[in-house]
């Protein structure tokens, strides 16, 4: 496989992955530890992701938990979660905090697909984006004497399909992700 083919299919994977992180961090109304990912607590003057300073996990369907590993830090991931603009309201029994992750209504599912379609949109122009620059490096090879026309045509053949199925993965991610987030 050509290099500059090589590293636009490194390029879409990539995007393919920093789409389902961002996926995941979309509230299904299940709960999930992944819910938790994006926020930072203050711990001594740093901001350092949750995960780092307590034990996270699932008690059941709809409750995450988390303990801190020093108590005093209780109150500081307590606010990080308040913070956090996910819509979730720890209760705090002095060493722990238990989340309820409350169930999703109908207008609040409709907001959260409208947000992954965006997300999986921008993963599209990323997607295209990488095209264009494979193609452009390619043309300039082509220019350059470095490969024939049938070579040139050929790779740009191998970049729409990279990008189609990177496209078409995109999609199928997306249908997933709304059939999760409209299931009741």
């Amino acid at each position: 496989m050509h290099p500059i083919i090589q590293d636009a299919k490194s390029r879409m994977d990539k995007s393919i992955n920093a789409l389902r992180n961002e996926l995941s961090k979309v509230r299904t109304g299940k709960a999930t530890t992944a819910l938790l990912d994006g926020i930072k607590v203050d711990y001594y003057g740093n901001q350092v992701p949750l995960n780092q300073v307590g034990n996270v996990s699932v008690l059941d369907a709809h409750t995450l938990s988390i303990t801190p590993w020093e108590k005093q830090m209780v109150s500081a991931v307590e606010k990080a979660i308040l913070e956090s603009n996910l819509g979730l309201n720890p209760v705090n029994d002095g060493t722990n905090l238990k989340i309820p992750v409350p169930p999703l209504n109908e207008e609040r599912r409709r907001e959260l697909v409208k947000l992954v379609k965006k997300f999986g949109e921008d993963a599209k122009i990323a997607i295209r984006n990488i095209r264009r620059d494979a193609n452009d490096h390619l043309k300039r090879e082509h220019k350059e004497k470095k490969m024939s026309e049938d070579q040139f045509l050929d790779y740009e053949d191998e970049v729409q399909k990279l990008t189609d199925e990177h496209i078409k993965l995109i999609d199928e991610i997306l249908k997933h992700k709304e059939e999760e987030i409209m299931e009741v």
